[in-house]
């Protein structure tokens, strides 16, 4: 993932501060090492009062992207989202909503700034999460 990329995320997790932002990570799997080559920000379609710790892309949104990456020989890897006010490890909604493989970028955002930003995939068995290194 470039610096571009971890940019784009920063900035969208601040100018929606304090909802939650959402996003695709579009790329490619080199071998089990998944290449992120864009972000895509999606708009966080939750119920308004519960945007500051839900998000959701509608699935027609995410099948427009999945059709925009395969017409660049890409596919989608993962989704990014923010934590506002908290930190950037997965929620149980998170858990309950996530699918393996995906890669799952949190930011935690602050009213000043991203505190931290983490990558984490769900297990197969959907007991948890494993945290991946995010290079960029």
């Amino acid at each position: 993932m470039g610096a571009g990329d971890v940019s784009h995320i920063h900035e969208h997790a601040k100018e929606t501060y304090p909802e939650e932002c959402a996003g695709v990570l579009v790329g490619m799997d080199a071998g089990g090492t998944k290449v992120i080559v864009d972000v895509w920000r999606a708009e966080n379609t939750f119920e308004e009062e519960e945007r500051s710790h839900r998000f959701l892309i509608e699935p027609l949104k995410i099948r427009e992207f999945e059709e925009k990456a395969r017409e660049r020989d890409l596919d989608i890897l993962g989704f990014y989202h923010s934590h506002p006010d908290h930190p950037a490890e997965p929620s149980e909604y998170d858990r309950d909503h996530a699918w393996p493989y995906y890669s799952y970028i949190i930011a935690s955002v602050s009213s000043e700034n991203v505190e931290d930003m983490r990558s984490w995939v769900l297990r197969d068995d959907r007991s948890g999460y494993d945290e991946e290194t995010i290079v960029g």
